[in-house]
């Protein structure tokens, strides 16, 4: 692998010009849909990813959980951790979400899908020939709370998670694969607060624990205005890494889900140093997973684990064969 040069900077004003320009309407967004992310941090699309995209994924998500489907080795399956400490088969009752699917044709569809895309590269791109890696991946079946509210997601910002810059020119697209609304949990914004900066995160204090690497804004402002981001099947938010987000309990009797990925500027995305920043911690949480899995992640024997390389095992292209930058 080639070896790059790690670089130490602050979080904003990375690239020496503006990627995207404010002043024009993209090639499928309005100039007033693209401000409006600008100033807020999520734009919601309506209606932009069909029903029968929709059921592809879902019956594939279901097969896996099913084991009629054989999942890649570098997916992760996971439970709830209320129902994880119990002995339980797995089924999609409790499978409460699968990721890293970029080696998953069907559900990596998703992350392909152009009417995704094209909004991606209006949003952190120059034009439709933007080069975009899509580097986290997610299908979220959020389960009926059983009483002790595991169902939610604290407040947090993702760039936490992320060793890479600048963190403008870096957007997740989040689709319900179903109504969601407040009952069942949808999602939570704080419109503005990516201008804010990466906050110190830490894990929530609840009953019965959280898994590993679920972190909280540290000393988070409830008063802060929150913004419910109520959708039907087939909307998308695309929101900012640096957003303040999370979700709230499911209060319904089924289960909520929504398919979701993070996409990168490639020609204009590095990887930093995180030493001795708010993310050192979340760094050395996630080597620790990675050593602990070298199989799944393909980690080669002898291969020195860092969080620059734990991106790299599981980010993919979109579109085109770059192969160096992320």
């Amino acid at each position: 692998m080639k070896s790059f040069r790690f670089l130490a900077i602050s979080t904003r004003g990375f690239a020496s010009k503006p990627v995207v320009d404010w002043t024009r309407p993209g090639n499928v967004l309005s100039l007033e849909q693209k401000q409006f992310y600008k100033k807020n941090g999520f734009l919601l699309v309506r209606n932009c990813v069909a029903r029968e995209d929709l059921k592809k994924y879902e019956d594939r998500f279901n097969a896996i959980c099913e084991r009629k489907v054989k999942p890649p080795a570098s997916m992760l399956v996971m439970k709830d951790v209320s129902i994880a400490k119990k002995v339980t088969p797995d089924s999609i009752d409790t499978i409460t979400k699968v990721q890293d699917f970029a080696e998953e044709p069907v559900l990596f569809s998703y992350c392909e899908h152009p009417h995704v895309t094209n909004v991606v590269r209006d949003l952190i791109g120059s034009s439709p020939a933007t080069r975009i890696q899509a580097m986290h991946t997610m299908l979220i079946n959020k389960p009926p709370d059983t009483g002790k509210q595991t169902s939610r997601h604290p407040m947090h910002q993702d760039l936490i998670y992320f060793p890479w810059r600048p963190e403008d020119l870096t957007i997740c697209a989040w689709t319900a694969m179903e109504k969601i609304n407040k009952k069942n949990g949808c999602l939570q914004v704080v419109p503005g607060s990516q201008t804010e900066g990466l906050k110190a995160h830490g894990y929530p204090d609840w009953e019965g624990g959280v898994n590993k690497a679920y972190y909280a804004i540290k000393d988070y402002d409830m008063s802060l205005p929150r913004e419910y981001v109520e959708m039907e099947a087939g909307d998308t938010v695309f929101f900012h890494p640096n957003l303040f987000h999370g979700s709230g309990t499911n209060r319904s009797d089924g289960f909520r889900k929504a398919i979701s990925c993070h996409y990168a500027n490639y020609d204009h995305t590095k990887y930093i140093d995180v030493k001795g920043t708010v993310q050192e911690e979340t760094a050395d949480q996630i080597v620790d997973i990675i050593r602990k899995h070298p199989q799944r992640y393909s980690v080669k024997p002898g291969q020195e684990v860092t969080f620059e390389l734990s991106w790299r095992l599981r980010s993919r292209s979109v579109h085109h064969d770059g192969k160096e930058n992320l």
